[in-house]
């Protein structure tokens, strides 16, 4: 199994909460793209600037790639002010609260994917797991020795992601030492690829999980 993670294009765009599947343009690059390859921010109501992962709150939204260049951009020529039509505070290290914001939303569906009977965790469980079919994600801790990394990846059909570290893996398990894991086929498994994109591009990094319908 390759290791890829998709690198979502920049798209979006100012406007009202967006209908499912819309494609949105980037306030700070103009570009088009779907919106799940964005990141809408709303004005809070003690106008902070919010970032709105799931593109559900109400209001006015700014649509912008998840990219630190494209959020630099829309910091520095005060674009969200502009989109939003009206002032607001950005947060002093945008991309850092945006990266932790994303990090909790993929161990928050590792979690809901763990009480649904669609994740397992520790090498054995993953690899009988790999072996009867149906894995959509492998996941292997970022700080993961080279060895252990390598002892999994050569399973076919799933995107690798190893985006999170052992503690940041553990933590929606309940358990210590979490380096191997796996999710299953279906819908939690689709919303855990869309939202590793979204963090991968934050970040730059070169894998790419999967495409989100």
């Amino acid at each position: 199994m390759s290791q890829r993670t998709r690198r979502p294009d920049p798209s979006g765009s100012a406007g009202t909460q967006p209908a499912s599947g819309a494609i949105r343009r980037c306030i700070a690059t103009g570009e088009l793209a779907p919106r799940q390859m964005q990141v809408r921010f709303v004005a809070g109501p003690d106008g902070q600037l919010v970032p709105d992962l799931a593109a559900k709150l109400p209001g006015r939204g700014a649509w912008v790639a998840a990219d630190r260049a494209a959020l630099a951009r829309a910091v520095d020529r005060r674009l969200f002010q502009r989109a939003l039509q009206q002032t607001v505070a950005v947060p002093a290290d945008l991309p850092a609260l945006l990266e932790r914001l994303l990090v909790e939303r993929l161990q928050g569906l590792i979690g809901l994917a763990r009480r649904a009977g669609a994740a397992v965790a520790g090498f054995e469980k993953v690899r009988s797991a790999l072996a009867q079919g149906g894995v959509a994600v492998l996941l292997t801790a970022s700080d993961a020795a080279p060895e252990a990394a390598r002892k999994l990846r050569a399973a076919k059909d799933c995107a690798a992601i190893d985006l999170l570290d052992s503690s940041q893996l553990s933590l929606p398990f309940g358990r210590e030492n979490v380096i191997h894991a796996a999710l299953a086929e279906g819908g939690l498994a689709r919303k855990f690829l869309a939202e590793a994109s979204r963090l991968a591009r934050l970040r730059g990094s070169g894998a790419r999980p999967g495409d989100e319908d």
